[in-house]
């Protein structure tokens, strides 16, 4: 039996986005809409609307989905709405690898191949999410440390 590469990196995005859903599930409420500073910066709830955003122009750009999820706004999304993009946009973006993993590897847009996108992705999103845990601690609700360490349980997630 050979390795199915393919299959292994539709795995890791969505386990990628199920670890991002977790993180919101853990983040205190508390925190979700706070600031460090209020004329400036962002808080966690729009920093999670902006990786759903993202990966929206994302798919803007590669054309490749009849209909796109809505569009999250980042003053006043709640939880419940941005784990609910999260889904909506992953399936759509998954849609759009597992196309190209399985022709000739190219994304439109993007260089050099789907799993360079891929590979992205992981990385924008793995910043991010260590900015809302940086952000949590830095206003004094940081997350369970079982949920700290809940996020780099690849393996179960």
């Amino acid at each position: 039996m050979t390795f199915a590469i393919a299959d292994s990196l539709l795995t890791a995005y969505a386990t990628n986005n199920r670890i991002n859903v977790y993180l919101i599930q853990n983040v205190p409420e508390e925190a979700w809409h706070g600031k460090l500073d209020p004329k400036k910066g962002r808080h966690i709830a729009a920093i999670a609307a902006h990786m759903h955003n993202v990966r929206l122009m994302w798919l803007k750009a590669i054309g490749k989905t009849p209909a796109l999820p809505a569009k999250l706004d980042r003053a006043d999304c709640t939880k419940e709405e941005v784990i609910r993009a999260f889904e909506e946009s992953y399936q759509a973006v998954e849609a759009v690898l597992r196309a190209a993993l399985e022709s000739d590897g190219r994304v439109k847009g993007f260089k050099p191949d789907a799993g360079g996108f891929l590979a992205y992705l992981l990385a924008h999103e793995a910043h991010h999410r260590g900015q809302i845990c940086m952000l949590a601690r830095q206003l004094g609700h940081p997350l369970p440390q079982s949920a700290m360490f809940g996020m780099w349980e690849w393996g179960t997630r």
